[in-house]
């Protein structure tokens, strides 16, 4: 995917991925004689024509799109978060790309979409980000969930379904989906895909039918572990709903963190080739390792890997040094926690073991150190582990 070719704005000439990394939402720059993007941190636009004003508000009313002219007011957008939109939503292939100040905020604002045309029927496929779970299964927005597997899907459509939900590879096993035969099965139902593992570098799921991309931007978009945000990458038609609602809960992402994301897309493909090839060598090494039962690693690659260990994963946790014991992934450095007690302990067990979340599974976001430094310190927090278990 890293070689494939993206239209620009014009749709010609087509870039490979890497250049719009780089240029993408900054075609601008050097026309105004400016090389880094500015920061915009106003909330509020000064305008002397109010009549103006008031037309414009009453456009974004109706359609949810983008002002023409000067910004109007923080909470309906700011020019540097639309950077950021813009190169995303060319990454992933789509339209339009509408930020917000975390992932769940994004899911969130489309599963209120949805529901506010009396579609509140969701099909989901487990296992899904934690949180984005419990978010289904409490019921706290008013939609109802039917859990099924890929091959279920087309059954589990009911006239009232207004989405379906799937995440691949999926957090925190890297269980994979066919999304082609996926979006197939849904028929008219829009298919989201949390994209968050794989980035647009692996795999972009709009190109294989996926009417919604979903992101956290706090894992890979951002890339240094310094920035909350989510996004979802859609047509323009989707994406002026999701303003409307963005504009009236109030779930906006601060400039600050647009800029951020955007100076960290200039180095995405470069971070998830390095941490991919870092973690390939890591999984290869796991597999082969007799204290280790299990090893779950991707056919599309990427810098995650899910491991079951045959002592105590909480002795793992416990002893690893170079590597940080903490949640969240994507970062330049490596993370690794124990899904059942962390991500996904808010998901009931006996759900959690079912979709594969084994309660020795460990999940390791592989980040840009040395493999043999990464490969060191986590072998010796595995014979750490079996000494203590008592098993070697």
């Amino acid at each position: 995917m890293d070689s494939a070719r993206i239209a620009t704005a014009s749709r010609t000439p087509l870039r490979a991925l890497a250049t719009e990394a780089v240029h993408a939402g900054r075609d601008d720059l050097a026309r105004q004689g400016l090389h880094a993007p500015p920061i915009d941190l106003s909330t509020t636009y000064p305008s002397y024509d109010s009549r103006g004003e008031a037309a414009r508000i009453d456009a974004f009313a109706a359609t949810g799109a983008e002002p023409d002219g000067p910004p109007v007011y923080g909470r309906l957008g700011n020019p540097t978060v639309a950077r950021f939109e813009t190169a995303l939503a060319r990454l992933e292939g789509t339209e339009s790309a509408v930020a917000f100040a975390s992932g769940m905020a994004a899911l969130t604002a489309v599963l209120l979409v949805r529901a506010s045309l009396g579609l509140r029927h969701v099909v989901a496929v487990r296992p899904l980000y934690g949180c984005s779970d419990h978010l289904l299964t409490a019921g706290l927005l008013g939609t109802e969930v039917t859990w099924t597997d890929p091959a279920g899907v087309a059954d589990a459509l009911r006239p009232d379904t207004g989405l379906v939900l799937v995440e691949t590879p999926a957090n925190p096993t890297l269980a994979e989906i066919d999304l082609r035969a996926l979006a197939h099965s849904c028929g008219s139902v829009p298919l989201l895909a949390d994209n968050t593992f794989a980035t647009p570098v692996l795999q972009r799921p709009a190109e294989h039918g996926a009417r919604l991309v979903l992101h956290s931007a706090t894992k890979y978009l951002g890339g240094h572990g310094d920035v909350m945000a989510g996004v979802v990458a859609c047509d323009e038609g989707f994406a002026g709903h999701l303003r409307q609602v963005r504009f009236a809960t109030g779930g906006v992402l601060h400039p600050l963190a647009g800029y951020l994301l955007l100076r960290g897309l200039a180095t995405l493909p470069v971070r998830v080739r390095a941490a991919s090839a870092s973690a390939a060598e890591l999984a290869r090494r796991l597999a082969a390792d007799p204290r280790v039962t299990r090893v779950h690693y991707p056919r599309i690659g990427g810098a995650m890997i899910a491991f079951e260990v045959d002592g105590d994963p909480h002795g793992v946790i416990e002893r690893v040094r170079l590597i940080t014991p903490a949640v969240s992934l994507g970062s330049v450095d490596t993370l690794i926690q124990h899904p059942a007690s962390i991500s996904h302990r808010i998901v009931d067990a006996e759900d959690r073991r079912g979709a594969g979340v084994s309660d020795r599974l460990l999940r390791l976001s592989v980040g840009l150190e040395d493999v043999e430094d990464l490969w060191t310190d986590l072998d010796a927090a595995l014979e750490c582990s079996v000494r203590a278990a008592g098993l070697y």
